[in-house]
C-alpha cells in the first residue's frame, strides 16, 4: 500500500524508543476501565533529520464494526 517504507538507521543514530502509557478510567472511585497505548520517544527526534512527514492512523470504533459486520456477512 506503500505506507511504510523499511530503511537503515543513519549511522551514528540510534532507533527511537517506545514506552506503554497506563490510564485507569474510574467513575466514584471506582476503576470502570483501563488503557494502555504506545509512545514513541519523540523528544529525541529533529524534524529533518528523523523525520520529514508525520501521519497518525486512526479509526473510529463505530467503523471498525461496520467493516468487520460487512465481512460477516459476505463471509
Amino acid at each position: 500500500m506503500g505506507v511504510f517504507e523499511v530503511v537503515e538507521l543513519p549511522k551514528g543514530r540510534k532507533a527511537i524508543g517506545l514506552r506503554i502509557v497506563f490510564k485507569v478510567m474510574t467513575r466514584d472511585g471506582v476503576p470502570v476501565r483501563r488503557k494502555a497505548r504506545i509512545v514513541a520517544k519523540g523528544f529525541s527526534q529533529r524534524y529533518g533529520v528523523d523525520y520529514s512527514d508525520t501521519f497518525a492512523a486512526m479509526a473510529h470504533p463505530s467503523a471498525i464494526r461496520l467493516v468487520l459486520a460487512l465481512a460477516a456477512m459476505n463471509n
